[in-house]
């Protein structure tokens, strides 16, 4: 029984930190791609990141309901 518990609390960790280094990254790209545009307003810094948390909640959903 431990040993399911420790595999949950591990699986949901790497959720947690695949979340943090992508929403990371993508805004962190977002950032770099707008400095090198035209654009006055940080389009892409609000776009890469939405669009990883779109893809991530479908993976998390697809993961969960896995049996």
């Amino acid at each position: 029984m431990y040993n399911k518990k420790n595999n949950i609390l591990i699986k949901y960790a790497g959720m947690a930190t695949q979340l943090l280094v992508g929403l990371g990254l993508t805004t962190w790209f977002g950032n770099w791609i707008d400095k090198k545009n035209i654009f006055k307003k940080p389009v892409f810094t609000w776009i890469l990141p939405l669009i990883f948390v779109i893809g991530f909640l479908i993976k998390l959903i697809k993961d969960l309901n896995k049996k």
